[in-house]
């Protein structure tokens, strides 16, 4: 069932009712002085406020992308995390900090 946002018009008191629609347009009629207010739109995608959870087969594009590019940022999240790969990227990561950051394209 969904939740539904509602206002108290006298006090400015908002709160939040889990019910049906059908529910909702009782509890209006019932409750003159209580009106339904829009709080947000519903999150359609898994995962807890601006972080998204990616699909399994997004995963593996994403590490294919990080294992062709390893001095990228990202494979610093999706790239290799054996001892060499993680050493081979500090040590790119201090030269690049030393000299500053050169583009490596051909």
């Amino acid at each position: 069932m969904p939740i539904y946002s509602f206002e108290n018009i006298e006090t400015g008191e908002v709160h939040d009712k889990i019910m049906s629609w059908d529910e909702k347009v009782k509890y209006l009629e019932e409750n003159p002085n209580v009106k339904s207010i829009i709080t947000g739109a519903p999150s359609l995608v898994k995962g807890t406020g601006d972080r998204t959870k990616p699909p399994a087969g997004f995963k593996d594009v994403l590490s294919r992308v990080a294992q062709s590019n390893p001095t990228s940022a990202l494979a610093e999240t999706w790239g290799k995390k054996d001892a060499t790969s993680v050493k081979i990227r500090d040590a790119v990561k201090k030269v690049k900090k030393k000299i500053g950051n050169i583009s490596t394209d051909s």
